[in-house]
């Protein structure tokens, strides 16, 4: 991972749930419930992850999350094609938003 981000450290971690303790188990909890199997295969919600993670732009979500999807058995495919559609997905809001500037008067 790049040096503009810290790296995650158990220091970290327990710095965290020292300052929220309740919050942080909470968010496990959640997170655990998220990620397990479902409606939804553990390995496609993953990959879901990385998609998501590349979208929001967070560099310890995109590491852990592909780390995750691997290890459930997805492909470096998969996960380049869930990308791609993540990619589109935001290129198509931006133009889909343009319907706001294109319906604003000028003044």
């Amino acid at each position: 991972m790049s040096s503009v981000y810290p790296q995650s450290t158990a220091e970290i971690a327990r710095k965290r749930r020292d300052l929220a303790p309740s919050q942080q188990a909470a968010f496990e909890a959640f997170s655990k419930a998220v990620f397990a199997e479902g409606a939804l295969p553990a390995k496609m919600k993953q990959v879901i992850a990385v998609a998501v993670a590349h979208v929001t732009q967070c560099p310890y979500c995109i590491h852990g999350h592909t780390k995750a999807a691997l290890r459930a058995g997805a492909s470096r495919e998969e996960l380049m094609e869930a990308i791609w559609v993540a990619a589109e997905m935001r290129a198509g809001g931006a133009y889909a938003h343009s319907a706001l500037m294109l319906d604003t008067p000028a003044e």
